[in-house]
């Protein structure tokens, strides 16, 4: 028996609001989804698993028509949910109100239930978020049905405000397969038989590495598992050495050839590391409109010759501070740093 895990797909969500590009990503989020409906609809797995947080926030009905629509398109898949923190069960949801198709089981009882699905032979288990949150650790309690076939959960949380759970307890539940959502990064709680799906597509500049969907086979009680890129597009830390010798021109460039090594599809944030000339001021704003900049920080630290300026400044508050920090550890020398820079700003004033 074969199946499909994913979880936070997010749909409805704009990640980089602000930016010229997020219509474009919000788009994509749902074209990524419907990407991967017409390869369900080639590969013709038993089982589509969504273990939570389908969408960002509260669905309305004309989304959920469109999410309907996709799923009619694969009535050999048995799609079977759940309700996650971002798109709880409210009493007006249309999660509950809207007719959906003969192939869709939603498990949106707050309780946790169990149905069977024949054409996959497997008990599927889970129940909703009615809440934003919810602190209690309730799949550390949870064990199967002693009825014949595979027993799946579908779970969502992990941290201390949403399910926390214990990976020794969820390993000896019992569980065939335990399907978890909420982390976005993709993740291996126990081998192949307990796993994050991750998000399907990169939601914030922190949704780092590759994302995408899980594939999996039950036979008899043996899982096997296979993680399954699917993003568009991935967010990309950059982080640029300086030295003292470097212009704003050459730093330029080296962004730009980074970026085109990359891919200039994908989303960056860019940090400067390293010694900069003191005075030297790196325009973060040129940097910010290269390309899919989300993000620009300049955390280099002035290359000062200490000895000249003691020599420079003698029995000034300058020097008396250079000689108390010179000698410090890490810590005590970015306080220096930053000391100086100040009380150089502050003698120009004067």
């Amino acid at each position: 028996m074969e199946f499909i895990h994913i979880a936070d797909v997010h749909l409805g969500a704009s990640p980089d609001a602000g930016f010229p590009w997020n219509e474009e990503r919000t788009r994509e989020i749902w074209d990524s989804f419907g990407r991967l409906i017409a390869l369900i609809r080639r590969e013709r797995p038993a089982l589509l698993l969504i273990a939570g947080d389908l969408f960002h926030r509260q669905p309305l009905r004309r989304e959920l028509k469109e999410v309907n629509y996709l799923f009619s398109t694969i009535p050999d898949t048995q799609v079977v949910m759940i309700a996650g923190n971002h798109d709880y069960i409210r009493p007006d949801s249309w999660y509950l109100k809207y007719p959906w198709g003969k192939n869709v089981i939603g498990l949106w009882g707050e309780q946790m239930e169990k149905v069977h699905v024949p054409q996959a032979d497997a008990w599927i288990y889970g129940f909703s978020y009615h809440s934003r949150e919810i602190k209690e650790a309730r799949y550390d309690s949870l064990f199967p049905g002693r009825e014949m076939g595979n027993h799946i959960l579908l779970a969502h949380g992990g941290d201390e405000q949403h399910i926390p759970f214990h990976r020794e307890k969820l390993t000896a539940s019992g569980f065939d397969y335990i399907a978890l959502g909420h982390i976005h990064r993709p993740g291996i709680v126990a081998g192949d038989h307990i796993r994050y799906s991750g998000a399907l597509e990169p939601l914030d500049r922190n949704d780092i590495g590759v994302h995408g969907f899980v594939r999996g086979r039950l036979e008899g009680r043996k899982v096997t598992t296979q993680f399954v890129p699917w993003a568009c597009r991935s967010y990309i830390p950059l982080e640029i050495q300086v030295t003292p010798e470097t212009a704003q021109f050459f730093l330029e460039e080296e962004i730009e050839n980074r970026i085109k090594e990359a891919g200039k599809g994908n989303i960056f944030s860019v940090k400067l590391k390293g010694l900069r000339d003191p005075q030297t001021v790196f325009d973060l704003g040129r940097i910010r409109r290269m390309g899919n900049i989300v993000d620009a920080a300049d955390e280099t630290s002035p290359d000062y010759d200490l000895e000249l300026l003691e020599e420079q400044y003698e029995g000034s508050l300058i020097a008396s501070f250079i000689r108390r920090f010179k000698d410090g550890d890490s810590l005590e020398k970015k306080a220096l740093n930053y000391g100086l820079e100040a009380l150089l700003e502050a003698k120009k004033h004067l």
